[in-house]
């Protein structure tokens, strides 16, 4: 179990092939909000049990403790070689500001830098400051910048996280 912060237990974990419907299902529910970019795309089961089966895919999944373990967020990245995409990365409204995001991506870096991988690849709209916020606060540095990158025309800020001591 980590510490999920503001009193609450957190255990983080890598999903389960039979979870896919439980990513989707998250995955959906994560962005479903007015401060965010819509997404007409939302990943479907059969693209999540895709995720969860892939070899170079790590797929985590956040739960909270209260007091029987409910899913609280998810993140899904991908490696080639030595380095990473995170691919994406959502929690649950009710369990946004307790320290999941950033609990997962330090699972995340730890993970990946334990296969291997040298730095991790983020990709997000350069309106969402909550997003950039928690980005930072785990280290990561601008990278670069991707005009129009969403279906949506907004565009990406790319960000890098070194992963070596």
């Amino acid at each position: 179990m980590t510490d999920g912060g503001r009193g609450g237990n957190m255990l983080i974990r890598s999903v389960a092939p039979a979870e896919a419907a439980l990513l989707a299902a998250l995955h959906a529910a994560c962005f479903e909000t007015d401060q965010l970019p819509r997404q007409s795309n939302a990943w479907d089961e059969a693209a999540m049990t895709l995720f969860v089966a892939g070899p170079s895919t790590l797929c985590l999944l956040a739960c909270l403790a209260t007091p029987e373990p409910r899913p609280a967020g998810f993140l899904i990245a991908r490696g080639a070689v030595d380095e990473a995409e995170l691919l994406t990365v959502g929690v649950l409204g009710e369990y946004r500001e307790r320290g999941v995001g950033q609990a997962l991506l330090q699972h995340a870096a730890w993970t990946l830098r334990a296969s291997g991988i040298l730095r991790l690849f983020l990709e997000v709209d350069e309106t969402n400051a909550p997003a950039l916020a928690l980005y930072r606060s785990v280290g990561a540095e601008p990278a670069g910048h991707r005009p129009g990158y969403y279906e949506n025309g907004a565009n990406a800020a790319v960000l890098r996280l070194e992963l070596e001591s």
